[in-house]
């Protein structure tokens, strides 16, 4: 099975609206609990990253029997140094973001802490791709 949804950059109105419907769709399936948990705080993040700080944003979500793989694909500034960003506290957040209570710069430590495997690409001023696997059975 598979989803996709379109994000815009700057749209905190619809900012969550994907991780939403994926714990519904999850909770149909009859998955664990905690999977959901992880899986949700995981795409909420990520989901509201794209809402940050690109222009707009795709992203794919396949299921199948064994895992959820969520690929989130954005137009936008990139991330010059990955792992400077994968640390806790660092942000890029402009400050308007950040009076809005995002931008804390735990985003994508939380987003690997909740996931079994976590690929991470970007181009500086083209854009990012977050490739999120996680396993029914974890």
């Amino acid at each position: 099975m598979q989803v996709k949804y379109q994000v815009e950059g700057g749209d905190f109105t619809s900012a969550g609206y994907a991780s939403s419907q994926v714990k519904k769709l999850l909770k149909q399936l009859n998955v664990a609990p905690k999977v959901i948990k992880n899986v949700v705080v995981a795409l909420y993040e990520a989901e509201v990253n794209i809402v940050a700080h690109a222009y707009r944003g795709v992203i794919e979500v396949e299921l199948d029997p064994q895992k959820i793989t969520l690929v989130l694909e954005d137009e936008g500034p990139g991330i010059p140094n990955i792992d400077l960003a994968m640390q806790e506290g660092f942000s890029t957040a402009s400050p308007a973001v950040r009076e809005m209570g995002f931008g804390a710069g735990m985003g994508l430590p939380n987003i690997k802490r909740n996931v079994d495997d976590m690929q991470l690409e970007s181009q500086v001023d083209k854009g990012t791709r977050l490739t999120l696997i996680k396993f029914f059975n974890a």
